[in-house]
């Protein structure tokens, strides 16, 4: 069966280590809820330069178009930055479900015994 793609937006750090791992850990959640996990700030700095103003915007246009394709937008993290909510209304306009990653472990933990 196939997994749902989940599009992994959140207020990212400056710090490309600390985006990597709290990326990379999301993901992995996610994962183990079922989900395949889309998350670009962990593959698009590997080939675009943010500095180069024509490479940040094809990395928006590439992200942005990602999100179009997945079923979820999954926000993650406390803090909602001017991105996030950017993403939530493009997920809005494009009636793709937005919800957090809270939501959808509480979701898959119903059921359960602890």
């Amino acid at each position: 069966m196939r997994k749902p793609m989940a599009y992994i937006t959140a207020a990212w750090s400056n710090n490309e280590f600390e985006v990597t791992e709290t990326a990379a850990n999301y993901c992995r959640k996610l994962y183990e809820a079922g989900y395949t996990p889309i998350c670009p700030p962990l593959y698009l700095p590997l080939f675009l330069c943010d500095e180069v103003p024509q490479e940040h915007k094809d990395g928006i246009d590439m992200a942005r178009d990602i999100l179009r394709r997945a079923r979820v937008l999954v926000v993650c993290g406390s803090i909602v930055d001017e991105n996030v909510k950017n993403d939530i209304a493009i997920a809005q306009r494009l009636n793709i479900t937005a919800t957090t990653l809270e939501g959808i472990l509480t979701v898959k933990g119903q059921g359960r015994e602890e």
